[in-house]
């Protein structure tokens, strides 16, 4: 299953590009899997998801938690948290 991965900000600068469409191993099934999956890329990936709690995720334009399936997602997103003001 290929997935459309987005990166933004400081996830996008350490990995050095804003996105890219990938096929996850079929144990990959939830988007914490994924960024470990990710992580274990090395370099850039390793940087950018040592520490989950800096992190923010969407599955099709929605936020989800660390445990939400990524089975059928078309697009996920990964972030550093949103502030506004």
């Amino acid at each position: 299953m290929a997935v459309s991965i987005l990166y933004f900000a400081w996830v996008r600068e350490a990995i050095g590009r804003d996105g890219e469409t990938l096929e996850p191993p079929a144990e990959v099934r939830d988007v914490a899997a994924l960024v470990d999956w990710l992580a274990a890329r090395g370099g850039g990936y390793a940087e950018a998801f040592a520490d989950r709690t800096r992190l923010r995720c969407a599955i099709d334009q929605y936020f989800v938690d660390f445990d939400a399936s990524i089975l059928g997602a078309g697009e996920i997103a990964l972030f550093p948290p949103v502030t506004g003001g």
